[in-house]
């Protein structure tokens, strides 16, 4: 990711700044990956709140108690935590934080019941568990800050919104769980609290948009940036950042509505100089848009994937409602599946390789004629990190795209591709999906060139 506008010149400053602080030694070392973090901070975005920072610490009170104060130093107006809530002895986050904003720590009787209650209701999972370990072990859940506002459990762990204590300066504190089931539906709750919005009253509505490209490199809009300003653009009320993501390039601009227009002239001179790379203007995915037009045209698909192994199917049938459109997908790994599953003649294979345009091409065909959908989609490459050679290295991937009238077995389009892919095995086979993805939305728009 790269930041193409100086932080210097960019105009617009957020006005409330948030720290983001996820614990759990578990995420730390990487066993759990952190799926809190990024999410809070769109929403905190969304909301005209920048997030400064993210930081992950373990279950250690000392680099907890370090981090509130290192956030508090740098001048931050919220911090919102992630984790540390549950009944086991090295869940402290309540009694840190509740230290860290000057606040007592005191047993919330109700709160106490209303736990008891959910715990009673949920006993009949663990039939031979022992009842009062856990009422004792949960108990210490309904200890909070004196003060604090509690937000309502979505699993047994209340959150919380710890202001500082009178006499004590410092950043309030949103206290939520770990598991992201239980943190986001609390978000909602986070929302209505009135400390929360005390906290952020001053927040800039900022907007963000995002423009996305394909088959651009990096530099290449570094450079057309670069032209933009020189050609009287305002970028400085802009702040730009560019990103390469499944092998797409994603511009994010973020900045105040009373530049609009500024943007506007971005957009529209990104697009005079990149007309067949910009596929998106709206901030919509290849993904969502390929799901529209397939729906809107009543058509369906059918994959056959050698080299990417069921993943372009996985991405077709993400969305809720693909039924209405994906009809199914083999796997066609072995030669002998390339002909028993996708009808591929063996003379094909032998003449030309498993790898070749040849192959794809029969690979789209046959699927689309043994499911009767009308676009069949085939893919077949050296995804590494053995198996190249000179003439067909890593990375040599081969797509084809049929489509036609569904089930009567004539093909009326097929566009064909060879690309040359970089990274690794896992890299290779992610943008073979994308550059799928992308050929499927030139067929359905009649870009067939």
């Amino acid at each position: 990711m790269r930041r193409v506008s100086d932080p210097a010149v960019f105009t617009g400053q957020a006005r409330v700044r948030a720290g983001i602080l996820v614990t759990g030694t578990e995420v730390l070392t990487g066993i759990i990956p952190d799926r809190n973090g990024p999410w809070l901070s769109e929403r905190l975005r969304d909301l005209g709140v920048d997030a400064a920072t993210i930081q992950i610490v373990g279950d250690r009170p000392a680099d907890l108690r370090q981090a509130l104060g290192q956030m508090a130093a740098a001048g931050l107006d919220l911090i919102v935590t992630s984790g540390g809530l549950g009944p086991t002895a090295d869940d402290l986050t309540a009694e840190i934080v509740g230290a860290f904003c000057g606040r007592e720590m005191v047993l919330d009787e109700a709160l106490e019941e209303r736990i008891a209650k959910i715990i009673e209701h949920n006993l009949h999972r663990w039939p031979d568990a022992d009842r009062e370990a856990m009422r004792t072990a949960n108990r210490k859940q309904a200890v909070i800050p004196r003060g604090a506002t509690i937000l309502e459990p979505h699993g047994t762990a209340p959150g919380l919104i710890v202001p500082p204590a009178d006499g004590h300066d410092g950043p309030t504190v949103v206290v939520l769980p770990g598991p992201p089931r239980e943190l986001q539906p609390m978000w909602e709750d986070v929302l209505s609290a009135r400390e929360f919005r005390r906290a952020i009253a001053d927040a800039t509505p900022f907007r963000r948009e995002i423009v996305r490209l394909f088959g651009l490199p990096e530099a290449e809009i570094a450079a057309t940036l670069r032209a933009a300003a020189a050609a009287g653009l305002h970028l400085e009320a802009l702040e730009i950042t560019t990103c390469l993501r499944r092998g797409e390039l994603e511009i994010s601009t973020r900045f105040e509505p009373a530049s609009q227009s500024d943007y506007d002239a971005l957009v529209a001179f990104v697009a005079e100089r990149h007309p067949r790379r910009l596929f998106s203007q709206d901030g919509s995915t290849i993904d969502e848009q390929v799901a529209q037009l397939l729906l809107q045209g009543g058509e369906t698909i059918a994959v056959a994937e050698s080299c990417t192994g069921g993943l372009l199917a996985a991405r077709l049938t993400d969305r809720p409602g693909s039924s209405a459109y994906m009809l199914g997908g083999a796997v066609v790994y072995s030669n002998q599946a390339k002909s028993d599953l996708a009808g591929v003649d063996p003379k094909v294979i032998e003449t030309h390789g498993a790898v070749s345009v040849e192959v794809a091409r029969a690979l789209a065909e046959g699927v689309r004629q043994r499911f009767g959908s009308s676009l069949g989609v085939g893919i077949t490459g050296v995804a590494g990190p053995g198996g190249g050679s000179a003439e067909k290295p890593v990375g040599l991937v081969c797509f084809s795209v049929a489509h036609g009238r569904s089930g009567d077995g004539s093909t009326t389009r097929t566009l064909t591709r060879v690309r040359e892919l970089p990274g690794q095995r896992a890299d290779v086979r992610e943008r073979s999906t994308t550059v799928a993805m992308h050929l499927v939305r030139r067929i359905l728009s009649g870009e067939c060139d």
